[in-house]
């Protein structure tokens, strides 16, 4: 495009599986513990007296330095080789962990959570380029094997606090510091085929191209990025307010308990893995930009109506709602990774941190809204919000953005 230059990387059509099925994996135990926060705020309300704004805020600490970094952290090893790069960042998850269970006030909570939101930082955007390296010709597949990863570990955060936190209090932390440690020694083996695969995935040069750039075709590149970011901006904002605050909805609008109210989130993030799982192949078959849109707009009725049923609608309700919505997941991380070829690390940073810490100040917003109208209020508030995926209409399609791409290498 005309800002650097790529090395054609020689295809391979094999899919690597057993890489795949480790780096998925490691994402399940990284996202499990990033679900530990979420899933800790019923405790640390009682205990420490928190405010909703003070829970948004904690959320907003965690997301927000994952997502700042995962860009940066992207760009920085498209251009060097840091394979072991890996175990590094798990390591600090593994710290922030222990920090987690032993922090007796709000500002000790903030740091562990941002040790925790750096060793996040450093594992998704590699993580994508591993299975983007292992994918072949599959790429829908691939990223949605390691997504399913990731949302699968987040869907435990429910029944971590029914398990975990509810009998064995904040404490409990201390036993997730064992996926950190089975997480950084899957990763030294991941890492060691990473680096044996380098020579086939050059990283980008700062050579100029040869061919010239094209202004017009880098502002369409660039507003359609900008686009998909929005978009996935606005499903986060969604599944923030669901997974965060929808809990304390069902605690004081219907009645249940802290444990019994954990099932209902469960559902639905359950709904959401079997959504991201199903995304990818979908979508090798159907197009992507045909997925992302059947994603948010299916979705938009159900969410439309959930605020207004009785107890009896919500689990079929979270059931094709988290399916339908999550079905886009790992497309709109692929279908970025080919709008901008060769920048697999940033790109995948921009689309699942970037995007994802916006969701995370939406956490805050929606966390001051709770605290000075009602949980009821943001719920209805964040039901608007997958409407915007009629907007995916201005996307290129997929023919058109694969033309760009053999364009620009």
């Amino acid at each position: 495009m005309g800002v650097a230059s790529l090395k054609k990387e020689p295809s391979s059509s094999a899919t690597i599986y057993k890489v795949l099925f480790a780096i998925s994996f490691v994402h399940l135990l990284n996202d499990a513990m990033q679900a530990v926060i979420p899933a800790i705020f019923p405790i640390l309300e009682k205990s420490m007296n928190l405010s909703f704004a003070q829970l948004g805020w904690i959320a907003f600490s965690l997301n927000i330095t994952s997502s700042i970094m995962q860009p940066i952290v992207g760009w920085y090893t498209d251009r060097t080789t840091s394979p072991y790069l890996l175990p590094l960042g798990m390591a600090s998850s593994l710290i922030g962990m222990v920090g987690i269970a032993y922090s007796n006030n709000f500002t000790y909570i903030l740091l562990s959570v941002i040790l925790i939101g750096l060793g996040s930082a450093v594992f998704h955007p590699e993580g994508s380029r591993v299975a983007y390296m292992a994918a072949g010709k599959r790429r829908g597949l691939a990223q949605s094997i390691y997504q399913v990863g990731g949302n699968t570990g987040n869907s435990l955060a429910p029944v971590m606090t029914a398990l975990v936190f509810v009998p064995f209090g904040q404490f409990g932390a201390i036993w997730f510091t064992s996926s950190a440690a089975m997480a950084i020694i899957v990763l030294v083996f991941v890492s060691g085929w990473y680096r044996s695969r380098l020579v086939n995935f050059p990283r980008v040069t700062k050579k100029p191209s040869k061919k010239a750039a094209n202004p017009k075709r880098k502002k369409q590149i660039i507003f359609a990025v900008c686009l998909l970011v929005f978009l996935v901006f606005a499903r986060s904002w969604y599944f923030s307010g669901i997974s965060n605050f929808y809990q304390f909805y069902l605690i004081k609008d219907y009645g249940l308990s802290i444990r019994h109210a954990q099932y209902y989130i469960f559902v639905f993030l359950a709904a959401g893995v079997l959504g991201t799982f199903f995304g990818g192949p979908l979508a090798d078959r159907l197009g992507k930009r045909n997925m992302i849109f059947w994603s948010m707009l299916g979705s938009a009725p159900l969410a439309l109506l959930l605020p207004y049923v009785s107890l009896n609608w919500i689990y079929p309700i979270f059931l094709l709602l988290g399916f339908i919505l999550m079905t886009s997941f790992s497309v709109t991380v692929v279908y970025a990774q080919e709008l901008l070829p060769g920048r697999i690390g940033m790109v995948s940073g921009l689309i699942v941190g970037l995007a994802f810490g916006m969701g995370a100040l939406g956490s805050v917003i929606l966390g001051n809204l709770a605290d000075a109208f009602s949980v009821h209020f943001i719920m209805v508030l964040i039901s608007f919000f997958p409407i915007a995926g009629i907007l995916t209409f201005l996307l290129p399609q997929d023919q058109t953005v694969k033309a760009w791409e053999q364009e620009a290498i």
